[in-house]
């Protein structure tokens, strides 16, 4: 489903295994939904516009070889870019517009999909199963022939989303980290801010919209009225069902 950290598990592996999230090279797939956008993948062939840039792929390999190659939403792009696809996952290499051979042996390729994740949002008893034949009945055999592994991620329980609202908390002090101010939140105020924002269907991203209108915006406030000094520590809590600073 969307929203469960298909994405943000791709960056934390490109972090955990490259020391540096800027080794995920993310293509987004709804961009090659056309037939010609093969050309803006791999580069135009000379005498063609743009055959000086390079492709969004091959050029972000070539430049940086040792990265998590992420293609996302990848079920909307055009069966013309499946054959790249198959190319690259078949020999490791490619070659561009340019004619330059570009090597993918030292990458990880991870593919994302939201395809039958309303199977997983019913909770249905076989949805794993449903899944697949989703997948079987949208890509050709000899494409899920060349995959590795294929990972079915379950949709967002309210005990993950204290987790996640944890981790949000985590990177917001993190910022504020020239200022050494600490952030508390009362578990009233936790679950204050998951009830308003948790929904099982869209996943991870409310939540942090929400903090970022309702919590950010606080402490923005705070800090540029000057009502929160250097080594503060700052507590968010409920009054009268709105979230406040303490």
């Amino acid at each position: 489903p969307t929203g469960v950290g298909k994405t943000e598990v791709a960056r934390t592996l490109a972090y955990e295994l490259f020391d540096d999230e800027r080794h995920m090279i993310r293509i987004d797939m709804s961009e090659y939904m056309e037939s010609h956008s093969v050309a803006r993948l791999i580069g135009a062939p000379p005498g063609y516009v743009g055959y000086d840039e390079g492709g969004q792929l091959t050029e972000a390999v070539r430049r940086n070889p040792y990265s998590i190659v992420l293609f996302d939403e990848i079920e909307k792009a055009h069966h013309d870019v499946f054959n790249v696809l198959l190319q690259i996952l078949d020999d490791g290499r490619i070659t561009d517009g340019q004619g330059r051979t570009v090597d993918f042996k030292n990458t990880i390729i991870i593919m994302t999909s939201n395809l039958g994740s309303e199977y997983i949002l019913d909770n249905k008893d076989n949805a794993n199963e449903l899944v697949m034949q989703e997948l079987r009945s949208t890509f050709k055999p000899e494409f899920i022939n060349r995959i590795d592994e294929i990972i079915i991620f379950n949709s967002l329980t309210k005990d993950v989303v204290y987790d996640i609202l944890n981790k949000i908390i985590k990177d917001i002090e993190y910022r504020l980290r020239d200022k050494n101010i600490k952030i508390n939140v009362t578990d009233k105020a936790k679950e204050f801010i998951v009830n308003a924002s948790y929904d099982e269907k869209y996943g991870a991203r409310p939540i942090k919209r929400y903090v970022q209108r309702n919590v950010e915006t606080l402490i923005a406030e705070a800090i540029i009225n000057d009502k929160i000094s250097f080594g503060s520590t700052i507590t968010i809590d409920v009054d009268s069902d709105k979230l406040i600073l303490k």
